[in-house]
């Protein structure tokens, strides 16, 4: 399950290593084994898991599908 969250500090990417200051976003991916894969917004652009997208006039970041 994937779900967008908001730092609140000290959160670490798991894909890039960077620090997640509070307030950025980041990906948190829960897989079948109870592992939570933690994604910076940078790598999930990358990794296809999150994009942009045109919503009232304003481009807005989503990590979820259409």
């Amino acid at each position: 399950m994937r779900r967008g969250c908001i730092s609140l500090g000290q959160i670490k990417c798991d894909e890039c290593g960077c620090l997640i200051p509070y307030p950025d976003r980041y990906l948190a991916i829960e897989e079948t084994a109870g592992v939570t894969t933690r994604l910076c917004v940078d790598c999930a652009l990358k990794k296809n898991y999150a994009r942009y997208k045109v919503e009232k006039g304003e481009q807005v970041l989503t990590f979820f599908g259409d």
